[in-house]
């Protein structure tokens, strides 16, 4: 067994199925539902009409809540790389390999989105405050760059959505089907 993946394999004494750490669960599932608000913040905002003060309100929340999640998956990617992760079951190789690509895409999704409404608010006037604190500004009023920057953010919204349904329907798929007892690596 390689020592990255055993470190954070802790056995569970009444089943013996390999675990990720604590930290990593408990990120997992922090960003888990940190993702599924923003997602359903996000979609919910865009439907309100300009200039209505609750809408302001929201969209600052949205950012927020999106930085202090792009956040924690800066903190799971070092804990991950740290800790590594436990070995998964057996399988055909290429669902190793679609697991694999999926996590990957993931992570870069996880990644891109909250980016691209960063730099997408650094270009108007308003910027980002970070749970009330403005974060610097990497741009200036432009509303070219801004509306490319949103348009990029909000299609990674929707890659993401697909990926997550993935993601799901994966790990459904080996505790209803192959009953391999996968997901429970990641259950608290």
């Amino acid at each position: 067994m390689n020592i990255a993946h055993s470190s954070a394999a802790t056995l569970d004494a009444s089943a013996g199925v390999p675990r990720y750490s604590r930290a990593q669960i408990v990120l997992h599932w922090l960003i888990a539902l940190g993702i599924i608000a923003m997602l359903g913040i996000g979609l919910y905002m865009v439907g309100l009409p300009k200039g209505l003060a609750f809408k302001s309100s929201l969209i600052n929340f949205h950012k927020s809540l999106g930085m202090t999640v792009f956040l924690l998956v800066l903190i799971r990617i070092v804990v991950r790389l740290v800790a590594g992760r436990p070995p998964l079951p057996p399988m055909q190789a290429w669902q190793r390999a679609a697991a694999s690509m999926t996590q990957g895409l993931l992570y870069v999704a996880m990644i891109f989105m909250p980016l691209t409404g960063y730099l997408g608010s650094s270009f108007n006037k308003f910027g980002t405050h970070f749970w009330g604190i403005p974060l610097p500004m990497w741009g200036w009023d432009d509303p070219g760059l801004r509306k490319i920057l949103f348009a990029l953010h909000t299609v990674s919204a929707w890659v993401l959505i697909a990926l997550i349904v993935l993601h799901v329907a994966g790990a459904l798929k080996h505790q209803l089907i192959d009953r391999d007892r996968l997901m429970e690596r990641m259950l608290p």
